[in-house]
């Protein structure tokens, strides 16, 4: 840790992908229709070998009761919950195109609702649609079964609810527990609520127990932030998401409410995120990647142990690497070597189904290029290391001749210890982790021909 300087976080501090995927959303075409889409569902239906293979589901609920200032996800804000009534009918409608064109009773082994509040819905519709899914879809044991949870809308009943419903992770939205700083992203929750929710949680026998923090938003200061630390320490969930705050006024409108003059100073954000790394390692965390951290027994710490990570559109896995159906307004999926989004309005999303059609609105077939390219990131993503010779054999290229810019680029990374580099492959290092977003974007073919970097969040 004492090699993580400010001045070398600094020097991170650009603008590149989280690499959910490859090629990134934002290349993603109106020319891949649902047809595309139907006919990779249906290859992968008619293909024995991947039938058998587990599917991860993700359900998109956009809905809100309050709007969180900071928030650049899709959602509604609304205080008619019969608005979700009609929209787990549309979900519905999703499902059983699917099954239509894929087959019924697929095995599941990954299943996400986010959103939005998940826990929006009621308890009635929550039991509605986990019994549509497990009709439609064949929930296999031992999965990871995981819902984000509004700390402010469930309490210690509601929670054993949602484990009776089979879920077996939850995720908490804290962001920052200092009341100042709750108060300008219009978000109040306090501490003690969320200490109660983890305790109960516990007790009830979640699996993981994930807490998601966000430096970087207004009223926050590196002080401030070491008192939401240690308290977090103190609540020792398994997981922590730790996300910089990206002011994107100008495509989300919800922030235009913050006042930039209440934000960090770009030093002073700097120094949260290095004495945020310092202080969760201290505390005995476990440094997965990306943003991620874990205790060592945690099941993602220890997939990064003995090399098992992956990477979908909801960050690490444990899981398999497999084929994602996503469901509701904006979600996006990926089925083979295809990625698809549905139209990311509610009105778009509901009229295409009204229609007897796929909400599929983009998305994007990808190229033998992006296939290799993927394969050579995700591994330094998740494995942070890969071989020449595994990639050559897989794809029948020379690595050292179909690459050979970006090793040039990666030479220059060494000289600053993210990687190193050996004449049978790479290595991420122990600090280069901390910056793997960065050695990766050297194999995007598409951000290094993108001058234009703005649309994504800063890579630490």
């Amino acid at each position: 840790m004492t090699l993580i300087t400010p001045e070398l976080l600094t020097r991170f501090d650009i603008p590149g992908p989280r690499y959910t995927s490859y090629p990134t959303a934002d290349r993603f075409v109106e020319a891949f229709t649902a047809a595309d889409y139907i006919q990779v569902l249906e290859q992968r239906r008619d293909a024995l070998a991947l039938r058998a293979k587990p599917l991860s589901l993700y359900v998109h609920i956009p809905f809100c009761e309050s709007l969180c200032y900071y928030c650049a996800c899709n959602k509604i804000i609304t205080k008619h919950p019969e608005r979700a009534t009609a929209y787990l009918d549309y979900l519905s409608r999703e499902v059983a195109l699917h099954v239509q064109h894929l087959g019924v009773g697929q095995p599941v082994s990954q299943l996400h609702l986010g959103g939005g509040t998940p826990t929006f819905l009621k308890d009635a519709e929550l039991v509605s649609l986990m019994e549509m899914l497990k009709l439609n879809f064949q929930m296999v044991p031992g999965g990871e079964y995981s819902i984000e949870v509004d700390p402010r809308t469930v309490d210690s009943q509601r929670l054993a609810f949602l484990a009776e419903l089979g879920f077996n992770r939850l995720s908490f939205g804290v962001q920052d527990f200092d009341p100042e700083v709750q108060a300008a992203v219009h978000r109040i929750q306090p501490a003690e609520q969320v200490f109660n929710l983890v305790a109960e949680a516990r007790k009830i026998g979640f699996e993981s127990i994930n807490v998601d923090l966000i430096y970087g938003l207004p009223k926050q200061t590196p002080t401030s932030f070491d008192r939401t630390l240690a308290q977090i320490n103190e609540l020792r969930p398994d997981r922590i998401a730790l996300y910089a705050y990206a002011h994107l006024p100008a495509r989300f409108k919800p922030q235009r409410r913050i006042h930039a003059a209440e934000l960090p100073l770009p030093g002073e954000k700097v120094s949260m995120l290095s004495r945020s790394l310092a202080a969760l390692q201290d505390a005995g965390y476990v440094y997965v990647g990306m943003d991620h951290f874990a205790l060592p027994d945690d099941a993602l710490a220890v997939a990064k142990r003995q090399g098992r990570l992956h990477r979908n559109f909801q960050g690490y896995s444990t899981q398999p690497d497999c084929d994602l159906i996503a469901l509701g307004v904006s979600a996006i999926g990926r089925v083979g070597s295809t990625y698809s989004q549905n139209a990311k309005t509610m009105s778009e999303y509901c009229d295409l189904l009204d229609q007897g059609q796929l909400p599929v609105v983009r998305g994007l077939a990808l190229s033998r290029d992006d296939l290799i390219r993927r394969a050579v990131i995700m591994a330094l993503m998740c494995q942070g290391h890969l071989q020449f010779e595994s990639i050559n054999l897989a794809w029948l290229i020379d690595f050292k001749a179909y690459f050979k810019a970006e090793l040039g680029h990666l030479a220059g990374l060494q000289a600053q210890g993210l990687v190193e580099l050996s004449n049978t492959g790479i290595a991420v290092t122990k600090m280069g982790w901390f910056f793997v977003r960065g050695v990766a974007m050297s194999f995007d073919r598409y951000v290094q021909a993108d001058a234009n970097r703005t649309r994504f969040s800063k890579i630490i």
